[in-house]
This record gives structure tokens, sequence and C-alpha cells, in this order.
């Protein structure tokens, strides 16, 4: 029988399905690697993105603190105002009460009744003046007990005097004030 050596064929066999063998790892390594990159490139970007916007919102949140503190000073400065307004308000109020007293006076003052004397203090009013007769006083003090403003009309002396040769009634009263009360200013 003849022989016929095989040997360098089998050899070239092999190294033939080596070199396939080493290609497909290699081809599997190099698609790994690629895989790898595209994978770890989508999170880079995704990383970097997060970082960007962080950034953004770090930037807006100091704008928001920047605007909290101009709201805080605004509100401070509405409050100072808002003072001011009432403390005005008061002292248009404070201006107008002697105003509404006088009228209300003069509105309940008869023909033949003077007042000499108009003092007022703290909320407490003396009134001292002349008339012809006592009911001209009684006419009187019913009309400022009738008045808004006067409250706790009392006679506190009345007595007959001369003047310029006229018998006359001199008279004290005194009276409480009902201010109206000041209403604070809401805005």
């Amino acid at each position: 029988m003849i022989h016929i050596n095989l040997l360098p064929s089998r050899a070239s066999q092999k190294k033939d399905k080596m070199r396939g063998q080493l290609l497909a790892l290699l081809l599997a390594l190099i698609f790994t690697a690629g895989a790898c990159g595209v994978v770890y490139s989508s999170l880079q970007n995704q990383v970097d993105d997060m970082k960007a916007e962080i950034a953004r919102k770090e930037q807006r949140l100091q704008s928001l603190k920047k605007t909290l503190g101009e709201v805080a000073e605004f509100k401070k400065k509405k409050d100072e105002l808002v003072g001011k307004l009432n403390v005005l308000d008061q002292l248009k109020q404070a201006k107008s009460g002697p105003v509404h007293l006088l009228d209300q006076l003069s509105l309940s003052l008869s023909e033949k009744l003077w007042l000499t004397s108009f003092k007022e203090a703290g909320g407490a009013i003396t009134l001292s003046g002349l008339a012809f007769n006592e009911e001209m006083v009684a006419q009187f003090l019913k009309n400022l007990e009738a008045s808004p403003n006067y409250k706790n009309v009392e006679l506190q002396v009345i007595e007959q005097a001369n003047q310029s040769g006229v018998r006359v009634n001199k008279f004290n009263v005194v009276a409480k004030v009902e201010a109206s009360a000041a209403k604070p200013v809401q805005r």
C-alpha cells in the first residue's frame, strides 16, 4: 500500500482554522470594543447633558435668590410706606377733628348765648360763656349733648353777673370729646 504523507496539509488546515478563529476573535473584540465605545459615548453625552442642566438650574437658582432678595426689599419698603400712609391718615383725621368739634359747637349755640372760652385737653372740653337766662343755657346743653362729638356734657357753674349794666348768666360746662376712631390704611 502506498502511504502518502498528509501531515503538511493537516498543519495548513489547522493553520487556516486557527486563522479563522483568530479572525473571529479579533472581529468579536473589535465589535465589543465598538459597542463599548458607543455605550460609553452615549453615557458620556448623558453625563454632559446632566452637568449642563445642573449648571442651568444653579444659574436659575442664583437668579431666583436675587429676585427673592428684591421681593423682600420691596415688601419692607411697602410696609414702611403703609406705615407712613397710616400716620398721614391719622394726622388728617386729627386735623379734621377740631373742625367737626367747632362746627357742632356753632350749631348748638343760640342767638342770645355767647362763648367766652373754649379749651380742649386730652379729650376733655371746658366751655365758658354768657347767656341772658337759664333756659338758653339749658337749651345749649341739650343741643350739645345731642351732637355726635360731645358726650357727658355737664354744667359746672351758673351764676348771675352784671355785664355792662345788663344782667347775664355766666356758666361753665365740661364735656368729653367722642373722637371717631381713625381707621388704619389697608393696602
